[in-house]
């Protein structure tokens, strides 16, 4: 168990970094898709561990362990010799960096909700006195102060503060209820089509897969939406509505056929996953630039590590959770990772409203428009 500890504290470090460096080369605003398709790699990880496990099992189990980490260890040492982290590194312009004095922002894209217009107090409390002195919270800098920019050292900011950001609250516990259901399919699924179902070990292990292929295309059409709707808690709500009575479907009619398992996991995949996906990339990245943080690349992982910590704390309680009521009965498995995704979607609500109202707003302010 400790070792176990110890691989899950090594592994968690990685996703802040990831999701921020992704962030520092694509601005708000676009990276639904990006993320979209750069996730799908958990998808695939989990597949292909799916199916190096089913290999060595029988045989050699430990090569079930030995084979991932020498994957592992491999494409780490090509990673640490080329990636760039962020753009400035290279020479290129860094997307998430405000403006230069004397120049005007651009207007704030539609398709980047913020939730709360913080106030400039807020923005000192954040970004620290000294930067919040030469900034005002547009982005411009203030009459009097020099040129130079204030970004030039970035200071992390702290885990209390990360929570003041609109939005980093409602989305870390959503993705506390999301990710407990994912986790529990990924972890719990083979067993569960094997001993409530008329189809082999075998059967069962290449079905399971499925499910993370329907996460792929989840996580890439939740991007799409939300970059084209501007409206990410909207997009994960109504992927969760769905997502609650296909579960119950999928329940119902497993042992139908092979080839309506199959149909039924894929969609099952597609709604379960897109909005666990959406949260803890291209949301986590947004969030983790919000306007009084400047662009600052520390503050973006630090949100980012808060909102997918609190989800890893739910894929962790979902599959724990799961083993002792399978014993009683399947089907209140089914129940509680229904009731979770409720959960998920009301913590969303308020956010839900907000974009609802920006949406409404928006295009009065379009109709408004003389051509």
């Amino acid at each position: 168990m400790q070792f176990q500890a110890l691989s899950g504290l090594a592994q968690a470090s990685g996703w802040p970094a990831v999701v921020t460096v992704v962030g520092n080369w694509y601005g708000r605003g676009s990276r639904g898709l990006v993320y979209g398709i750069w996730n799908s790699h958990t998808s695939l990880g989990n597949i292909l561990g799916t199916l190096i496990a089913a290999a060595f099992v029988t045989t050699a189990w430990s090569l079930s362990f030995i084979v991932p980490g020498i994957i592992i260890g491999v494409l780490g040492i090509i990673v640490l010799l080329v990636l760039v982290p962020e753009p400035g590194l290279v020479g290129l312009p860094n997307p998430n960096v405000v403006e230069p004095a004397g120049v005007s922002p651009p207007p704030r894209r539609r398709n980047i909700p913020v939730y709360a217009e913080a106030p400039e107090e807020e923005t000192a409390t954040l970004l620290g006195n000294e930067e919040a002195q030469a900034l005002s919270y547009d982005g411009k800098e203030k009459e009097g102060d020099s040129p130079s920019s204030s970004l030039e050292e970035e200071q992390a900011i702290s885990f209390v503060d990360s929570l003041k950001i609109p939005g980093v609250v409602e989305f870390s516990l959503s993705l506390f209820f999301s990710k407990l259901v994912s986790y529990t399919f990924l972890y719990w699924l083979p067993n569960y089509i094997n001993n409530s179902t008329s189809f082999t070990a075998a059967q069962s292990a290449n079905l399971s897969a499925l499910f993370d292929v329907g996460g792929i295309v989840g996580a890439i059409l939740a991007g799409v939406l939300s970059d084209h709707s501007g409206m990410p808690a909207s997009t994960c709500v109504v992927m969760l509505v769905i997502a609650i009575p296909m579960m119950f479907v999928y329940y119902a009619f497993a042992d139908v056929t092979f080839g309506v398992n199959v149909f039924l996991l894929i969609i099952v995949g597609i709604l379960v996953n897109g909005p666990y996906s959406l949260i803890t990339t291209a949301v986590s990245a947004d969030l983790g630039t919000h306007e009084s943080l400047k662009g600052n690349a520390k503050a973006m992982a630090t949100v980012t590590a808060v909102i997918d910590g609190t989800g890893s704390i739910g894929a962790a309680v979902g599959p724990l959770i799961a083993g002792p009521i399978s014993e009683i009965d399947w089907g209140y498995v089914f129940y509680m990772l229904m009731a979770a995704d409720v959960i998920s979607l009301i913590l969303l609500t308020r956010l839900v409203l907000y974009e609802v109202r920006d949406f409404i707003h928006r295009r009065r302010e379009r109709a408004h428009v003389v051509p």
